[in-house]
């Protein structure tokens, strides 16, 4: 080939840019298109037995870049927020994880991509302004959906939403017609079997948390048996009132109970209060009148013990020990007073007697 263009004086790689023979700017060029081709064919031909034919060429060399790229057109690529599902001839086969994977190419498999990590939402009992493509908080109730008899037989006005992924996209596409209607079917059949089973007053105060573990359990449940391929993560109380219609009394029988729970909490308080009082006052006349017992009662027993004693010397030596007694006693009654001793052995005269020490306590 290159033998060929140095023949027609030219270069392997066509003429320069611009023309002629060297004026203007000087550079490589790209190849010859068809001469490519032509040489692919006769290398391509070689390996066919009969294939020398030179309208048949051109149709073998293009059915196998057909083939070719058919057979490529089997790559498909799964995001990580996606699940392949593989179909062929439109039924289901199996699923693929992501990353880039092969199926048989078109028109005998295809593969569909659905998002498996997308958190949906369904509202039930309410239609916010975000079902309809808005971002205004509105929110309009629908009561068909959201009044619900509770087990002692009152009604409840209850709204919440379900939230749900996609667990198993084979299931999820082909084994419900209806996905959003049939999480919405089976959440308001649990929630209301729920309620049916509770009493209002946990329903509105601090039974909610139960009711959102409980109804989440039993849609799930529901949809495990139809093959929804749907996992249920979390069910949200939006509101829990009564009726529109007497709304107004039972906040007023709500008020009542809170100023009943408020004055019982109060008797309590003040019994809390006052009974320990009374019974440490009592606890310590008690302790009193039990330490006046031990203190008369030691004093009676050490008197008598004296008595005994006294008594027991009084039989050995009575002279001697009246005597004892009658200067003990007269001891303690002279102790205190004013008095003059005189010897009857001194004389029949009295020496006078000058009080002096009176005078003197009596000048100051």
């Amino acid at each position: 080939m290159v033998d060929d263009f140095r023949s027609r004086g030219g270069s392997p790689w066509g003429s320069p840019p611009g023309g002629g023979n060297g004026s203007g700017r000087r550079g490589p060029t790209p190849p010859d298109i068809e001469e490519i081709i032509k040489n692919l064919q006769d290398k391509i031909n070689r390996f066919f037995p009969g294939g020398s034919s030179k309208g048949g060429k051109p149709i073998i060399f293009g059915l196998i870049i057909l083939l070719i790229v058919w057979a490529l057109s089997g790559l498909y690529r799964v995001l990580p927020d996606e699940q392949g599902v593989v179909l062929r001839f439109g039924k289901f086969v199996s699923t693929t994880q992501p990353g880039l994977n092969y199926h048989i190419p078109f028109p005998v498999e295809s593969v569909l991509t659905p998002k498996v990590t997308k958190v949906n939402r369904i509202d039930i009992g309410f239609r916010s302004e975000r079902d309809s493509g808005f971002t205004s908080t509105a929110v309009a109730d629908v009561p068909e959906e959201s009044l619900m008899l509770t087990g002692d037989e009152n009604i409840v006005n209850i709204d919440f939403s379900v939230f749900w992924v996609i667990k198993d996209a084979g299931n999820f596409l082909f084994k419900i017609q209806d996905p959003q209607g049939t999480v919405k079917a089976a959440a308001e059949t649990a929630m209301r079997e729920v309620i049916a089973r509770s009493n209002i007053q946990p329903i509105l105060t601090e039974g909610r948390s139960k009711i959102e573990i409980d109804t989440r359990d039993i849609i799930q449940e529901i949809l495990d048996e139809y093959n929804s391929g749907i996992e249920i993560t979390q069910v949200q109380t939006q509101k829990a009132d009564p009726p529109d219609q007497v709304i107004d009394a039972f906040r007023d029988v709500q008020a009542a109970r809170a100023d009943m729970e408020r004055s019982k909490n109060e008797a309590e308080a003040y019994a809390n209060d006052v009974i320990p009082r009374a019974r440490g006052e009592a606890e310590k006349i008690l302790q009193a009148a039990e330490a006046y017992k031990k203190e008369v009662v030691a004093k009676a027993e050490g008197e008598a013990s004296r008595f005994l004693s006294i008594f027991n010397e009084y039989k050995k030596a009575k002279e001697v020990t009246q005597e004892r007694m009658y200067l003990e006693t007269m001891e303690k009654v002279l102790a205190d007073i004013d008095k003059v001793i005189i010897d009857k052995e001194a004389g029949s005269g009295v020496v006078p007697y000058l009080p002096l020490p009176e005078l003197q306590k009596k000048t100051n």
